[in-house]
């Protein structure tokens, strides 16, 4: 038995590897830089973990969650492996401490975000850390081309400066070829041995199903499994409703999500783990790091914007290797929220130029000045001075970051949003015992677009101004709402700051990466147009796209996804032709009757039965020209 199989056995009880764990476990034990891609579920923790105990000194971990961090710090705690963590929540004195533990080598494992490799603490104690192995986990985060991509994460490589005879091991469940050579490039890892297998998941089904009643197909499909599972909303308030509505048809279910308690969300993850509960249903965050082989379905309530997020979330199911599902829910509300993600997350150079000039004249920073300092940085009476719409204006602030002109705070990028929850003939209800609350709910409507697709981010000062109301009574109103579950409503966190390190210039002198913003609205749309193909495929396997997004060559139908079960059938479900039927009008604006049934290849008799409960629904519509057409939002 290898000293490397010893440990495994020792500290995780198990008798041997996976797939290409000891393969790369052995290249850094010769000192070799590595670069794995494993898919969710397959140990990458282990092939760092493993030499982490076999050599001399600290291994450094970077990590962009901290609660990820926490849950492993806490697994490899209750083996008797010494680990710890810097956070945000550590004070002065604290993180001193366990950089000395680090120092004296009475720590094996020290896991820290990228934001702290930059600060003054940990850069004055590094040189008397004698670092071994340096792991940088949810590598893609490094990648300007990669999903969750984090400026932060491009610093990263002065830890190669510094630590010149610790080999480096880069981590992802998703990349593509240009990811790859990505992280190579700003980890100056260019010749690392890359161990990769098959983003096959054979025992894993694959449905992509359109439905105008989420509520209605997850309660259906969870009553009759009875088994343990995953769901993932975009919306906190969605879990919650998920969750009640499970309950209501003998599921047993909890939820999971940022807006819980600690205390809350420990106990139900332990519950879901420990088997007391079937299903979490959980916002996205949720899973990283968890091995449960035993989930026997993903859910998306919500269509996720990349393939890679999808990738990584379905590959929370079916970790034994038995069979398992995971099925993506989407409508039109999906469709439009996706497509509209482009022009929200990059405007145009004039608007950078012009936010820029306006953060330069909030702060009082004067030209010429070059300044590393922080300031108070309140976002509502920014937006309120500039009369900026705060949903283009924080992204903007974000580019700019990513320009290296400012860091910002987590809370400053998390302004206050809202998100209707209810329909509209809801709305319509409430303004016979509610006038007030109606009164409000109109005016965002009519200062906010897209509030029933996407979370928008409002100005509190601004509403009010607008409907001649105090700002605390808007307020008010706003949380009634979301108390009536009509709204989901978040406020503006506190305390939000801004470190301004950058040599101040005329806003028109500003100089802006053109080439590296446009690569990544580029790539952005690009992986968008991706997702919204998958959404929309008629035409092949799904498993084959996936395989081939992810620059795997295949050729040949999975025989276990939702298109290649539709295809062993003798003939066309009704749910297939309504998929045909639903992709042939996202295509065109209209179609006449007879063309639209001949392009579905279809039963005509069953098509013309399909379009009008489609028509019944207000899924479709017969326009002026007597052609059928997707009805509008």
């Amino acid at each position: 038995m290898s000293q490397a199989q010893h440990i495994l056995k020792q500290y995780w009880q198990y008798d041997k590897f996976r797939p290409l764990q000891e393969e790369v476990i052995t290249s850094l034990l010769d000192g070799k830089d590595c670069i794995a891609l494993l898919p969710t579920g397959g140990g990458k923790s282990i092939c760092y973990q493993v030499p982490a105990l076999l050599l001399d000194g600290v291994t450094i971990v970077v990590s962009p969650l901290v609660s990820l961090m926490q849950d492993q710090v806490a697994q490899l705690q209750s083996r008797g492996i010494p680990a710890a963590y810097l956070h945000g929540g550590l004070n002065y004195k604290s993180v001193a401490e366990l950089l000395s533990l680090a120092a004296k080598d009475e720590i094996k494992l020290l896991y820290l975000s990228p934001e702290r490799i930059q600060s003054r603490q940990f850069k004055e104690a590094l040189p008397d850390i004698h670092v071994s192995l340096i792991a940088i986990d949810e590598a893609h985060c490094i990648s300007q081309w990669g999903h969750d991509f984090r400026p932060e994460f491009l610093q990263i490589a002065s830890l190669r400066t510094a630590c010149k005879s610790a080999p480096i091991i880069a981590l992802t469940a998703s990349a593509t070829e240009d990811v790859l050579l990505d992280i190579q490039t700003q980890l100056k890892i260019e010749n690392a041995q890359v161990f990769r297998t098959s983003f096959r998941r054979d025992n894993i089904f694959y449905q992509v199903q359109y439905t105008e009643n989420k509520y209605q197909y997850i309660a259906q499909y969870c009553a009759q499994q009875q088994q343990c599972g995953i769901i993932y909303c975009r919306s906190r308030r969605k879990t919650e409703e998920l969750v009640h509505l499970l309950q209501q048809h003998q599921v047993s279910a909890v939820a999971y999500h940022a807006g819980m308690s600690k205390e809350d969300r420990t106990r139900n993850q332990t519950d879901w783990m420990q088997h007391k509960v079937a299903v979490i249903v959980a916002t996205t965050a949720f899973g990283m790091g968890i091995d449960k082989p035993d989930v026997r379905f993903v859910i998306h309530f919500d269509a996720p914007e990349y393939l890679e997020a999808y990738y990584q979330e379905t590959g929370r199911a079916g970790r034994d290797g038995l069979p398992a599902t995971a099925i993506t829910l989407f409508n039109f509300s999906d469709i439009d929220r996706i497509e509209a993600s482009t022009e929200i997350y990059f405007p145009p150079e004039t608007y950078l130029r012009k936010v820029y000039q306006n953060v330069c004249d909030f702060l009082q920073v004067p030209a010429g000045v070059e300044l590393e300092a922080y300031f108070d940085f309140d976002l509502t009476s920014f937006l309120t001075n500039f009369k900026l719409e705060a949903l283009p204006a924080t992204h903007a602030l974000r580019l700019l970051s990513q320009e290296g002109l400012w860091t910002i705070s987590e809370s400053l990028l998390r302004p206050a949003t809202v998100l209707f929850i209810a329909d509209r003939t809801v709305l319509d209800s409430i303004g016979h015992r509610y006038p007030n609350l109606a009164y409000v709910a109109t005016g965002l409507l009519r200062q906010y677009s897209g509030m029933f697709h996407y979370p928008a981010t409002i100005n509190l000062f601004s509403l009010a101004r607008f409907l001649k109301m105090k700002k605390e009574d808007v307020e008010n109103a706003l949380q009634q709402l979301d108390k009536m579950q009509i709204i989901e409503y978040h406020k503006t966190k506190e305390g939000p700051q801004l470190f301004f390190h950058h040599y101040r210039v005329p806003s028109q002198h500003l100089i802006l990466n053109h080439k590296r913003i446009n690569r990544l609205r580029a790539q952005h749309q690009h992986r968008i147009d991706a997702m919204l193909g998958f959404l929309n495929n008629t035409v092949q396997c799904f498993n084959s796209i996936l395989l081939n997004y992810f620059d795997e060559i295949c050729s040949a139908n999975c025989q276990h996804c939702s298109y290649c079960a539709e295809q062993t059938k003798e003939g066309f479900s009704p749910t297939y032709i309504q998929r045909l039927i639903l992709s042939h009008l996202q295509r065109h604006e209209s179609l006449p009757l007879q063309e639209l049934i001949q392009m579905t290849g279809a039963d005509a008799a069953l098509s013309i039965q399909l379009i009008r409960q489609l028509i019944d629904q207000a899924v479709l519509m017969i326009n002026e020209e007597g052609s059928i057409a997707i009805c509008s939002a």
